[in-house]
């Protein structure tokens, strides 16, 4: 994330690859899963997909930030995370085998629950009472776990629209989400932190008409499984 002080040097460097034509973005593999993938894109699970998983994302570059991939990813990991076969309350760019520092995140603390997309979030402070909630993860199906979460963070990011840095500090479920998204951007998930892990036996059933099988056109990193 960048510092407000360097914030007139980012937006510089922007402008600058806009003016020179299309911007270079994403890896050859990362540009391939944004291009290929339909709107509800392909969600990484544990084991199969465990490299990317585990991968630490990197904060999205200037050109990235500029880049017409990026927003096309925004609007694939927008529709992928209100699908009915994922229905989830948050999503991590990692889930879709994209290792860039980019969530979206549903406010439930704000009226009509809107989802919200955050670029390059990082986690400034945590703080508040412990609790030890249930999660799942689109990742990790059929397992829940009781996990151990701060009431309230304050989060670092750019704003998808107008590129620029904010601040914001927030409290009760949805600081629970923001951990849990971030987490993915540091390659951690929620069964590395939980208390207890179980399979969740109607989430298992629920899930079981979902083809989990990876496009057969997915780009494998190293190490990663067939």
């Amino acid at each position: 994330m960048k510092k407000l002080s360097q914030w007139p040097v980012l937006c510089a460097i922007v402008v600058l690859a806009v003016a020179c034509g299309r911007p270079q973005a994403f890896t050859a593999a990362e540009q391939c899963i944004i291009d290929r993938s339909a709107e509800v894109m392909y969600v990484t699970v544990i084991g199969a997909d465990s490299t990317v998983l585990r991968t630490p994302s990197a904060d999205l570059t200037p050109a990235e930030l500029a880049s017409d991939r990026l927003k096309t990813l925004m609007d694939k990991m927008y529709s992928t995370v209100t699908s009915p076969q994922q229905d989830g309350v948050g999503i991590a760019a990692p889930q879709v085998g994209i290792d860039k520092r980019v969530i979206w995140v549903q406010r439930f603390d704000k009226p009509g629950e809107p989802f919200e997309c955050y670029l390059n979030p990082h986690l400034d402070s945590l703080w508040g009472e412990m609790t030890h909630g249930p999660e799942g993860c689109l990742s990790v199906p059929p397992m829940r776990g009781l996990v151990p979460r701060y009431s309230a963070v304050k989060v670092s990011y750019i704003h998808p629209e107008t590129l620029e840095p904010r601040t914001e500090t927030v409290e009760g479920y949805t600081a629970i989400i923001f951990q849990h998204e971030c987490d993915h951007l540091d390659g951690t998930l929620y069964i590395d932190r939980a208390d207890t892990v179980f399979l969740h036996a109607s989430w298992k059933e629920t899930r079981a008409q979902y083809d989990y099988s990876r496009p057969a056109w997915w780009p494998l990193k190293e190490n990663q499984t067939n």
